[in-house]
């Protein structure tokens, strides 16, 4: 057993876990910690979207009593039915464009310089949406969709069209869902909220795809590290997810924009003097 290869894949799982559900891109964290602990390869790639799921268990572990009504409630009840149909309707759009353009942005895309430049932009475009909000606050606007209850299937499907900007690594699914559901007119803990229950089906059904298309490249060997990563993923994300809750009710998201911002600034300037910190 590769001891040094399993405290690499209990980092990258901490990474994901507590970058997972915040606006700064879990994919992009998962790129460079990858550069930097030299986690790299096609195993590596089809790790850091696997472990994502990890990090979906603890959505589901911590929203366990909504999700089992759900479930008991899907034949008979309208809150549940509505709720289930809104979860569907925003994933739809990320299976579709996906699997169309999914293996372009993976040849492409998936490495720091991009993932830099995202991270910029996503910061820049953080701050824009947060000082819209507090313009509109401060006029006495309220947002139209207080809790995820009171979405209607149009605003599933325009979420879930946001989320596939994410698709770009850099870009973050949470920051995509929750930026733009407040742009959309949600209210910040609604936004919140609809984007753990939609990362659910997004996040584990592209860690298992991912898994099944390269299974060619795995073998039984690899088995530890995956369970390293989704355990410490699963620990992390849901102390996030905790914690996270609390601060959007009295924060806003511009630190986690400035965080964007200066942290792009310094991949791309040490990519720039040919510093060898960021392997592809």
């Amino acid at each position: 057993m590769d001891v040094i290869l399993l405290i690499k894949a209990a980092v990258m799982g901490i990474v994901e876990g507590l970058t997972e559900f915040l606006p700064i891109s879990s994919t992009g964290h998962l790129i460079l910690a990858g550069s930097l602990l030299n986690f790299v390869g096609e195993k590596a790639k089809v790790f850091e979207i696997a472990v994502q799921t990890g990090a979906m268990f603890a959505v589901v572990w911590e929203y366990r009593e909504r999700l089992a009504r759900t479930v008991k409630g899907i034949t008979h009840e309208p809150q549940a039915q509505r709720f289930a149909l809104n979860v569907l309707i925003a994933f739809l759009p990320a299976v579709v464009l996906g699997l169309a353009f999914g293996k372009f942005i993976k040849a492409h895309l998936f490495h720091p310089v991009p993932v830099a430049l995202a991270f910029i932009i996503g910061g820049f475009i953080i701050l824009w949406v947060e000082g819209r909000n507090r313009r509109l606050h401060d006029g006495g606007h309220q947002p139209r969709v207080q809790t995820v209850d009171d979405m209607g299937p149009l605003d599933a499907l325009k979420v879930g069209l946001l989320q596939c900007l994410a698709m770009i690594p850099g870009t973050s699914r949470s920051g995509a869902t929750i930026i733009g559901g407040l742009v959309l007119g949600m209210s910040r803990k609604a936004a919140t909220e609809f984007s753990f229950y939609l990362g659910i089906p997004t996040l584990m059904g592209a860690g298992a795809y991912s898994v099944l298309k390269q299974r060619d490249a795995l073998a039984w060997e690899d088995a530890p590290m995956f369970a390293v990563g989704l355990v410490f993923a699963f620990i992390s994300a849901l102390l996030c997810i905790r914690w996270l809750i609390r601060y959007v009710s009295s924060h806003d998201f511009k630190v986690f924009a400035w965080y964007r911002i200066a942290f792009g600034v310094i991949v791309l300037a040490t990519a720039y003097m040919g510093m060898d910190i960021w392997k592809d």
